[in-house]
């Protein structure tokens, strides 16, 4: 389902892959968030994601009352707070997805697929 937005000049439609795409490059601005994560779920192999293919790392689910549902796949810097890095990453996502939308973000699951050294 789209993402419907309604006033008396008509309707606006937001596909799902903008509110990936907008929700990805949020979350790559974050501290301690090297990238997104695809995972093969026939192997269980986590490959890390270009920048260009950001929104593979993310899956995002708008229900009947427009309320928004993200999923994040993400690999993270190794000697990080993983529960300050999701503090920061839900609150920055949050706030961008809102102002870029103008729908309400309900729930933000966040799963770390791996942890990497930075140089």
């Amino acid at each position: 389902m789209k993402g419907k937005l309604s006033n008396e000049m008509g309707s606006i439609f937001i596909d799902n892959n903008v509110i990936a795409r907008c929700a990805g490059t949020a979350a790559v601005e974050c501290f301690g968030i090297v990238g997104m994560a695809m995972v093969n779920m026939k192997d269980g192999i986590v490959k890390l994601v270009k920048r260009e293919y950001i929104s593979k790392g993310v899956n995002v689910q708008i229900a009947e009352d427009n309320g928004i549902e993200i999923d994040f796949h993400v690999i993270v810097a190794y000697g990080v707070s993983i529960s300050a890095v999701s503090d920061n990453l839900i609150s920055n996502v949050k706030y961008k997805v809102e102002e870029f939308t103008g729908l309400k973000v309900k729930k933000i699951n966040i799963y770390v697929e791996g942890v990497r050294v930075i140089d």
